[in-house]
């Protein structure tokens, strides 16, 4: 069983809205989120004038589907925000409108510390493929004592619990081990205790599977989905589109089907569905679990079922 974790959100100015401070009980890492419109007050923190990493997000006016991100370090992170909040003429950066400051309560990141942390978030966000980078290089991790570098690999794994719940998810790799294969039929999922779902779609010859994980619905790569939208756009044409362009789903050779080159999350089953179908689909009714036929809501309304049956609700 997977132990709790006690995370402390901080609304410094009262607002869900305004700057947010994040901490793990027990841990040394101390998070900052806040939107362009604070960074006034935010460079006066403390904070700020520490050793870090920084995380700057905004919109990619290139595709909807992803964010836009830097990473970066300094010795005085609110020189670098200064510096970043300047315009494109002025060699700053035009797109982010929320930092994400990333520092240490007892003051022990080091130089060193903060460019081995920037480089492995960077490759982390490279590998995760959730968002465009607008960073021009990829620095190699410094060579630390190997003291340091297990430090660092658990102050990582400890910001990417705090980074998902301030709204950051450009890291959140895809916790399947898909076969690279074209086919569906070879592609398993791992590291998650619920099913592996199919979806059909026998007159066009095309087999998907899916695996709900850490709260998102991952279509596994290999899996088929239909070439262009049919009907009436139902809010998902161009989502599909833009998968299509990303090459996240591309042609299968000749014919009306394409193929998922990778794992991709969708907020929900019904998504999923509609963009492999190339239609509005029903989720729940689509995906079934391999081997029993049991729909995604049959599914999960037994799961709700039991839980019933065992805290005597209803007695």
């Amino acid at each position: 069983m997977a132990s709790g974790k006690t995370v402390r959100l901080f609304l410094v100015d009262g607002t869900p809205g305004g700057m947010i401070t994040a901490e793990i009980m027990n841990w040394t890492g101390h998070v900052i989120a806040a939107s362009r419109s604070d960074l006034d007050a935010l460079v006066k923190r403390p904070e700020l004038s520490r050793t870090g990493i920084y995380i700057l997000i905004g919109e990619n006016p290139a595709n909807s589907l992803e964010p836009m991100a830097y990473i970066g370090e300094g010795d005085q992170i609110k020189n670098r925000l200064y510096a970043h909040a300047k315009s494109e003429n002025q060699n700053g950066k035009d797109f982010w409108n929320r930092a994400i400051i990333l520092t240490s309560k007892d003051a022990n990141l080091t130089k060193a510390h903060a460019r081995f942390l920037e480089s492995r978030l960077i490759s982390m966000a490279i590998r995760a493929k959730r968002a465009k980078l607008a960073n021009g290089t990829a620095p190699e991790p410094l060579l630390l004592p190997e003291a340091d570098i297990s430090d660092m690999e658990y102050y990582i794994s400890q910001a990417e619990i705090i980074l998902p719940l301030l709204g950051v998810n450009i890291f959140r790799a895809p916790k399947t081990a898909s076969s690279q294969s074209s086919s569906a039929e070879t592609s398993f999922p791992m590291e998650s205790k619920d099913p592996v779902f199919e979806m059909r779609l026998p007159k066009s010859n095309i087999v998907a599977r899916a695996q709900e994980i850490d709260g998102e619905f991952f279509v596994l790569a290999g899996s088929g989905a239909r070439t262009g939208w049919l009907g009436v756009d139902h809010g998902y044409e161009r989502l599909k589109s833009e998968l299509e362009t990303k090459g996240a789903i591309v042609p299968a050779g000749e014919g009306k089907t394409s193929v998922f080159s990778e794992d991709q999350a969708f907020s929900s089953p019904s998504a999923a569905a509609a963009i492999i179908a190339g239609r509005a689909a029903n989720g729940r009714v689509e995906w079934k679990v391999i081997g029993s036929g049991l729909t995604y809501g049959a599914w999960q309304d037994g799961k709700l079922e039991r839980s019933v049956a065992s805290v005597g609700i209803g007695e």
